[in-house]
C-alpha cells in the first residue's frame, strides 16, 4: 500500500523536518513550505532507504537543500520575516533558542543536528556535505559563540 507507506514516512520524518527547517529559516511560513518541497522530493524520486540512518540523512540533506534554495531565491531576499513566537517552557529556554538564533546559519545547523538530532559528527558531516573535522571545529566554534553569548545575556543557569 503506497499510501501507508508515505503516511508512516511523513509521520516518521516529518518533524524532524519541520524542526530542522524552522532552525534553520527562522520561519514558520518558510518551514511550512520546505517541509512541502522535501515530501513532494521524497513523492517524486521514491528514493528506497538502505536502513534508517539512510533515510533519516537523506530527509535532512534534503531539507537542508532546500532551506540553501529558498534563501537564495529573490523572494527570500526580498521579504523580511515575522516575529514569530513558539511557546517554550520558561523564559531561558526562550532566551536560548534566541541566540540560538544569532548564530550564522552553517553554526546553527550543526547544533540543530548534533544537539537535537542526536547526529555523530560523521553523520553531520554526510548530511553537510562537509568532512568530520570540518563539523568538529564548527561545532567548536558554535559552541563557543553560544558561550559568549549566553554569558553576556545572563542566561547562564540554562
Amino acid at each position: 500500500m503506497k499510501v501507508r507507506r508515505d503516511e508512516e514516512i511523513v509521520a516518521r520524518q516529518g518533524p524532524r523536518v519541520y524542526r530542522l527547517a524552522f532552525a534553520q529559516l527562522r520561519s514558520k511560513a518558510d518551514a511550512e513550505d520546505v517541509f512541502q518541497e522535501v515530501f513532494l522530493r521524497y513523492v517524486e524520486k521514491l528514493p528506497e532507504f538502505e536502513s534508517p540512518e539512510h533515510e533519516k540523512a537523506w530527509f535532512l540533506r534534503v531539507t537542508l537543500n532546500c532551506c540553501r534554495s529558498l534563501w537564495r531565491s529573490a523572494w527570500h531576499k526580498r521579504s523580511v520575516p515575522l516575529d514569530e513566537n513558539l511557546p517554550f517552557e520558561t523564559r531561558d529556554q526562550w532566551g536560548l533558542h534566541q541566540e540560538l538564533l544569532r548564530l550564522p546559519k552553517k553554526y546553527r545547523a550543526v547544533l540543530h543536528l548534533f544537539y537535537w538530532e542526536d547526529m555523530s559528527t560523521a553523520e553531520i558531516a554526510k548530511v553537510t556535505g562537509s568532512t568530520p573535522a570540518a563539523v568538529r571545529k564548527q561545532l567548536e566554534r558554535a559552541r563557543g559563540m553560544m558561550k559568549e553569548l549566553i554569558e553576556k545575556e545572563g542566561l547562564g543557569n540554562v
